[in-house]
C-alpha cells in the first residue's frame, strides 16, 4: 500500500508563491494581446470619447471593413501569403535535402561542408556584403530577394541532420535493395518518416517568411510588393494612417488607433490559424536531434 508524502509547509507556501508570480507574469504577458484586440473591434466613437477602453459597450467591425476593402492592405496580404508559401516549400526541400545528405557517412567532403555550415553560423557576412549580392544579382524589388538570401539557416541544417541521423541505415540499404537510387530514397522513404520535423521546421520558416519585415525594407522599393509587416510599420509610424496613400475609398477612415490594433490582429491571425493544425507533429518534431536512437 502506497502511502502520499504530505508537502510541508515551505512547499505549500513556495506553490502558493509560485502560482501568484506565474499568474502575474501571465496577464502582464496577456493584457497587450487582450487590449489590441479588444480595441480593435471598438466602436470608433466611443474610442474617442475614452482615453481607455478594456471592454467596449459598443462592438464595431469598421476598422475591419476598412482595411479588407482597402486594395494596398489586401495586396500586402497577399504578398506574405505568397512569400510565405513558396519560401517555406523551397527552404524545407533545400534543408531536407542538404541534412540528408550530410548525415551519410560516405559523402565526399561531408567534414569540410559540415565546416563550412559551422562557419557561417558564427561569422555573418553584414548587411552591406548581402545587398552587394542581391543587387548584383538583379534580385532587388522582387520576391526572390526576400527568399533567396533566407533559404536556409546553418543551424536547421545541423538539427534536421541529427535528426536523421537516427533513422537506421537499414531502411536506406533495404530501399536500395528493391531498386531505389538516393533522390527516390529519400523522397519515398525519409521524408514521409520525417513529417514531425517537416512541420517543426515548417513552421519556423511559415513564421519567418510571414514576418519578413527588414529584408523587405532593404531590398524592395516599390511598395505594391510590401509584405504586411512592412505596411503595417508605415501605418503605425504614421499617426495619421497615411501609409494606405493609393486607395480612394468612400468609407471614412476609423481613427488611427483602432485602425493600428485591427492591423495587427490581422497580420498574426494566419499564424494562429494554421499553428493548431500542425500542432501535434511540431510537438514532436522541436525535439530533433536532442536524442540519437
Amino acid at each position: 500500500m502506497s502511502t502520499k508524502i504530505k508537502d510541508s509547509q515551505g512547499d505549500r507556501i513556495f506553490n502558493v508563491v509560485n502560482i501568484i508570480v506565474l499568474g502575474v507574469v501571465g496577464l502582464c504577458t496577456l493584457f497587450p494581446i487582450y487590449y489590441v484586440v479588444v480595441v480593435s473591434f471598438t466602436d470608433p466613437i466611443e474610442f474617442l470619447r475614452k482615453n481607455l477602453v478594456l471592454l467596449p459597450e459598443k462592438w464595431s467591425l469598421e476598422a475591419y471593413e476598412y482595411l479588407l476593402n482597402n486594395k494596398s492592405f489586401m495586396r500586402s496580404v497577399g504578398n506574405s501569403a505568397t512569400l510565405a508559401l513558396i519560401g517555406t516549400a523551397l527552404s524545407l526541400v533545400v534543408t531536407s535535402a542538404f541534412a540528408y545528405a550530410l548525415s551519410r557517412k560516405r559523402l565526399l567532403g561531408r567534414r569540410i561542408m559540415l565546416f563550412l555550415i559551422l562557419f557561417t553560423i558564427l561569422f555573418n557576412p553584414g548587411i552591406i556584403p548581402n545587398y552587394m549580392v542581391v543587387s548584383e544579382l538583379n534580385l532587388l524589388d522582387t520576391i526572390w530577394a526576400l527568399i533567396l538570401p533566407a533559404l536556409t539557416s546553418g543551424w536547421f541544417i545541423i538539427l534536421m541532420k541529427g535528426f536523421f541521423d537516427s533513422i537506421p541505415d537499414a531502411l536506406e540499404e533495404a530501399a536500395k535493395i528493391d531498386g531505389c537510387n538516393d533522390i527516390t530514397t529519400w523522397v519515398r522513404i525519409i521524408l514521409p518518416l520525417s513529417l514531425p520535423a517537416l512541420a517543426a521546421f515548417g513552421l519556423f520558416y511559415a513564421v519567418m517568411y510571414w514576418n519578413t519585415y527588414f529584408n523587405a525594407l532593404l531590398y524592395l522599393n516599390d511598395y505594391t510588393k510590401w509584405p504586411i509587416q512592412l505596411l503595417l510599420q508605415n501605418i503605425i509610424s504614421d499617426s495619421a494612417g497615411g501609409a494606405m496613400m493609393d486607395d480612394n475609398l468612400n468609407i471614412p477612415p476609423p481613427p488611427s488607433e483602432v485602425l493600428k490594433m485591427a492591423s495587427v490582429v490581422v497580420a498574426i491571425t494566419p499564424i494562429v490559424i494554421v499553428y493548431p493544425f500542425i500542432q501535434r507533429h511540431f510537438a514532436q518534431g522541436v525535439m530533433i536531434g536532442s536524442v540519437k536512437g
